[in-house]
């Protein structure tokens, strides 16, 4: 018998499904995979930032070694022109 469970998922540049959502399922197991997707498709804000915040990608933003800039960098904007 075959259960279905309905997800989300962004395809990455090296054409793999990269899932928005953990599977149920706890054991290592083939599974029938069905894609749906529009031509033309315009995605909303809320799935960009979902697919950016969970993509292995922007990992090395966490680094600290990347934290480079303080409040005391750089000037203050002002309403001077």
């Amino acid at each position: 018998m075959l259960t279905a469970i309905e997800t989300t998922a962004t395809i990455n540049a090296n054409h793999e499904l990269v899932l928005d959502e953990e599977l149920p399922s706890n054991a290592p197991s083939r599974v029938r995979v069905i894609v749906l997707f529009e031509e033309n498709m315009d995605i909303g804000e809320k799935d960009w930032l979902n697919a950016a915040s969970n993509n292995e990608v922007f990992e090395f933003l966490n680094d600290e070694a990347e934290d480079i800039y303080t409040l005391e960098d750089g000037k203050p904007l002002t309403d001077e022109i």
